[in-house]
């Protein structure tokens, strides 16, 4: 009775705000992660130029003669897709550390080599050695990879279920703040002339140096402690931090039904997942949703900005800063979603999302095909433009990565971000590939195939994905159940004499 006494009183005190070590948790853990990736997919457009003059410059002092343009246009797109090859291996690691060193400890080991990295590229022009270059952008997208896996992890677990989405969304912040900040320092006047080059490709050691201070002081993920490790002293201990001391029994409890209907169970591999009925629709909804999310248009928009800002008038020197706007666009939007998730719930905002979306591709097709009719057309797509990203921001952009996090339980989660992270690598890697050649050949009616896949997306996720605002990660999984096993009802009737044990929470 006195437990129960507790645990409504827990449940009343828990409110729908974040702590303050939540909040400060969070900061901690995206600073040195995901706003690294966000950064660092930023500050290698600004000194595009000068790069490939400091390799065809190293090239003639070693050589002798002038660096073919071919060779020079392949050594540049190599060093820029060796992030993506880093990244799509640092997906696959990221389960595997986040099981063995926690999501806490994961954090912190992958900083060793984004340091490297960014001390092999600050380091490349006075060694005279574009080859560092490589190896520096590789280190850098392989922290990468495995922080898009294990920050969301870390982000979901330690925060109670009333603000869970909010805490999650620390993600999508984190890259979007990365992304704008990378374009404020990647500006001629900062560190994007040609003197500074080096110094801007290094700058990403300063977030990563902010993380290894800040990040220790907070305590590992509760969950993996408790469920993983079995470690209760430290679980509760952890508990209390984030969740406060009053408020946290719930959340123990919940932890506690989780653990007794695992039973001890280890966590999965990736080819156990995939091999694994009781998580077969959510592994597919998570993957189409990866899939989707790079698939969307956000590629293609980004690419016409800086035409139709020149068709708008805008002279050749302030469109970098106009091209800001992208990225505080987007770093809105982001802001505004983590605002809104507990107020709307993840399914209206990635279907909202979507549906925009295939409405300002329309739009943007439209406006494209008479930009140069009328004076006022290019302004109608720079409206358009700003409308989609926006959408993106709202809805796919921001909630994915959280819903991916939601829908497995403690065994299956950290394959399952393997999966999602590799598709979405793989994904991210295919239309940067295919884009060149699909806009040259369709021109603006590429946001048409952009257009249908938003249609897609948008009746996909109506169907299949349930509201998971709100509930326990063993709620969620019960809803998918009934579809795993259609037509066949085992275990379920076992998992709920499980979970008939514990009192509602």
């Amino acid at each position: 009775m006195e437990r129960q006494r507790l645990l409504k009183r827990s449940a009343e005190e828990g409110g729908r705000f974040p702590s303050v070590t939540l909040l400060l948790a969070v900061f901690s853990a995206g600073i040195g992660g995901t706003f690294q990736y966000g950064y660092n997919v930023s500050i290698i457009n600004a000194p595009t130029m000068h790069i490939q003059q400091f390799i065809n410059e190293t090239w003639k002092i070693r050589y002798n003669d002038n660096l073919d343009r071919g060779l020079l246009r392949f050594l540049w797109s190599a060093i820029v897709s060796t992030f993506t090859l880093g990244g799509f291996l640092g997906a696959w690691l990221g389960g595997h550390l986040a099981i063995r060193f926690g999501r806490k400890g994961t954090l912190l080991l992958t900083n060793i080599p984004i340091l490297a990295g960014s001390i092999l590229m600050g380091t490349s022009s006075s060694a005279g050695m574009f080859e560092l270059l490589f190896v520096g952008r590789f280190l850098v997208g392989l922290h990468s990879g495995v922080c898009l896996c294990v920050q969301p992890m870390y982000l979901g677990e330690i925060a109670p279920k009333a603000v869970r989405g909010a805490a999650s969304m620390g993600t999508s912040v984190f890259i979007t703040a990365g992304i704008l900040i990378g374009q404020i320092m990647g500006q001629r006047e900062l560190l994007g002339g040609e003197r500074y080059w080096s110094v801007l490709l290094s700058s990403s050691c300063i977030p990563a140096v902010l993380q290894l201070l800040l990040l220790p002081w907070f305590p590992e993920s509760p969950r993996y402690l408790f469920i993983d490790k079995g470690e209760e002293t430290r679980a509760t201990h952890a508990l209390k931090k984030f969740h406060d001391a009053n408020s946290y029994l719930s959340e123990l409890m919940g932890l506690e039904k989780e653990s007794a209907v695992l039973q001890a169970q280890q966590s999965k591999q990736p080819c156990e997942l995939l091999l694994d009925r009781s998580t077969r629709w959510q592994l597919i909804t998570v993957v189409l949703m990866n899939m989707a999310l790079q698939l969307s248009g956000i590629n293609a928009i980004y690419f016409y900005a800086t035409d139709v800002f020149t068709e708008a008038g805008i002279a050749d020197a302030y469109i970098p800063y106009v091209t800001m706007g992208t990225g505080a666009c987007e770093c809105f939007s982001a802001l505004c979603c983590s605002l809104l998730i507990e107020r709307l719930g993840r399914r209206m905002l990635i279907l909202g999302g979507y549906s925009l979306m295939a409405l300002c591709c329309a739009a943007v097709t439209i406006t494209l095909t008479y930009q140069a009719s009328y004076f006022w057309m290019p302004y109608m797509t720079m409206t358009w433009l700003f409308a989609f990203i926006l959408s993106f921001g709202l809805g796919p952009g921001g909630v994915t990565n959280t819903v991916t996090g939601e829908l497995f339980t403690q065994c299956t989660r950290p394959a399952a971000f393997m999966i999602s992270s590799s598709v979405n690598w793989i994904s991210f890697f295919f239309i940067s590939i295919m884009f060149p050649v699909i806009v040259e050949g369709l021109q603006q009616f590429c946001f048409l195939i952009f257009l249908a896949e938003c249609l897609l997306g948008t009746l996909f996720i109506y169907i299949i994905l349930p509201e998971t605002k709100n509930k326990s990660f063993l709620e969620i999984e019960m809803e998918f159940r009934a579809r795993n096993f259609k037509n066949k009802g085992r275990d379920v009737p076992s998992r709920a004499m499980v979970l008939s044990r514990f009192p509602e929470s």
